[in-house]
């Protein structure tokens, strides 16, 4: 529809849980959008949607005439209500990931290609404004070759999530930022996990990893530390980047060009340390970032939008000498595909005790 001679997309929201409630607020916040409707079988716990109609399931949600849909609902049920809106017609955002199975989460890729819909993955991570920053100066070659890209990703346990353990939950952030940081998908990983909270799945994760471009990667996630951190290394021959998405910091540590007179190190003949610089970007909430890629993509595939060489919806950036927020676009149903293949070799290395291949 149009309000003012501008197009206003009519949204709707199914799962309306922990993740569900920032949805709709932000949803509401979005310029060129219009939350109209609201879908839960459990109502709405939180509150989130005030003076909305809220309904029990897709199929309501759907009658109430929407054009686009964000799908939260557990990752177990994120084939059956996508296929239903792709099925619609709807363009969807389903959270990540895609889905529970690889076979899912094909099934829910092919079906909003061939309705030539515009289907998304929720991987919020690539919207952070300190990894946006980071993608950027790797791009324009701040630190050289990228040697190694190292995550850490550690917290209290979740009781909300009970369909898929670590690797899928929390995992999936991980190997879907650093495929995208090093624009390289993986070529092989190698997995040990855990049990300790005494569920079915694993809530501990040691994973390494090699991608297609030669860069190393290492991962650590679990849901057992009374700690919470959110940490991405980028290793490189002019230094490292260290970013924490929990605050958005963004630091380069510089690989030193002095010698040093401590003959202890100076016998060691890797980098010495240099300047350490806290980088100013400016730091928008990721969640607000990423539905207004989801907009965009909307419009574009409506041609209502522009869209640049990569078929991202043309996207303005903050100014300066760079771009801090390079055109961010949607993770595509594809990509988040290839992200939960990745996340079922790690869990079949560990359960095997050997290194998978990935094939493209």
């Amino acid at each position: 529809m149009a309000a003012n001679g501008k197009t206003v997309l009519r949204a709707g929201l199914i799962g309306l849980g922990m993740m569900g409630r920032h949805h709709a607020r932000v949803l509401r916040e979005t310029d060129g959008v219009e939350l109209v409707a609201v879908a839960d079988a459990y109502g709405d716990p939180h509150g989130a949607a005030p003076g909305l109609p809220v309904y029990s399931g897709v199929e309501e949600l759907i009658n109430a005439g929407i054009d686009i849909a964000m799908c939260a609902v557990p990752t177990g049920l994120h084939v059956e209500v996508g296929l239903a809106l792709a099925e619609a017609g709807v363009h969807t955002m389903v959270e990540k990931p895609i889905a529970d199975t690889v076979a899912g989460g094909e099934k829910l890729a092919a079906a909003f290609e061939a309705r030539g819909l515009v289907g998304a993955v929720g991987h919020i991570e690539r919207y952070n404004p300190a990894l946006q920053s980071l993608r950027a100066r790797l791009e324009a070659g701040e630190l050289g070759r990228i040697f190694q890209i190292a995550t850490r990703r550690q917290g209290p346990f979740p009781a909300r999530i009970a369909d898929v353990g670590v690797i899928k939950d929390l995992g999936t952030h991980d190997i879907d930022l650093t495929a995208w940081l090093a624009q390289a998908g993986y070529a092989s990983v190698s997995a040990n996990t855990t049990i300790r909270s005494g569920r079915e799945h694993e809530d501990m994760v040691a994973a390494t990893g090699l991608l297609e471009n030669g860069v190393i990667t290492s991962h650590l996630v679990n849901w057992l530390s009374p700690t919470k951190e959110r940490v991405t290394v980028v290793t490189g021959e002019r230094g490292a980047f260290v970013a924490d998405t929990l605050t958005a910091d963004l630091t380069f540590h510089e690989n030193g060009t002095f010698n040093t007179e401590w003959e202890s190190v100076a016998n060691f003949r890797g980098v010495s340390e240099g300047n350490i610089t806290r980088l100013a970007i400016p730091k928008r909430e990721p969640l607000k970032v990423e539905h207004e890629a989801f907009r965009d993509a909307v419009l574009a595939n409506r041609g209502l939008l522009p869209q640049d060489a990569h078929g991202s919806a043309a996207a303005e950036h903050d100014g300066g000498d760079r771009p801090e927020r390079p055109a961010a676009g949607i993770v595509t149903m594809r990509e988040g595909l290839n992200t939960l293949r990745v996340a079922e070799a790690m869990i079949a290395s560990a359960k095997e005790s050997r290194t998978v291949g990935l094939h493209a």
